[in-house]
C-alpha cells in the first residue's frame, strides 16, 4: 500500500497541493503543506499533484519502505518521476 510524503524542509509553501486537492494536503502552522489524510490515495489527482508539485517535495512511497534518516536527501526522487 502506498502513502503520501511531503518533505517539509523543501516545501516552499506555494498552497499548489492543498488548494488543488484538500482532501489529502492541508497547510501546518507555518503554511506548508502537510497530509492530512491517506483515503484514496491511488486516485490520479494525488499522482498528478506528485508530479507537478515546483519543488518536487511530494511522493508516493511504499507504506512499509524504511523511513529515510538523511537530513535534506533525495534517496527517492527516482520514485517520484
Amino acid at each position: 500500500m502506498k502513502k503520501i510524503k511531503v518533505n517539509t524542509d523543501g516545501c516552499i509553501g506555494c498552497g499548489m497541493c492543498y488548494n488543488s486537492d484538500p482532501v489529502h494536503f492541508g497547510p501546518n502552522e507555518e503554511g506548508y503543506s502537510t497530509v492530512i489524510s491517506e483515503e484514496n490515495i491511488d486516485v490520479e489527482l494525488v499522482q498528478n499533484l506528485v508530479a507537478s508539485c515546483p519543488v518536487g517535495v511530494i511522493s508516493l512511497v511504499d507504506e512499509d519502505e524504511k523511513e529515510c534518516t538523511c537530513e535534506h536527501c533525495h534517496c527517492h526522487d527516482d520514485e517520484a518521476a
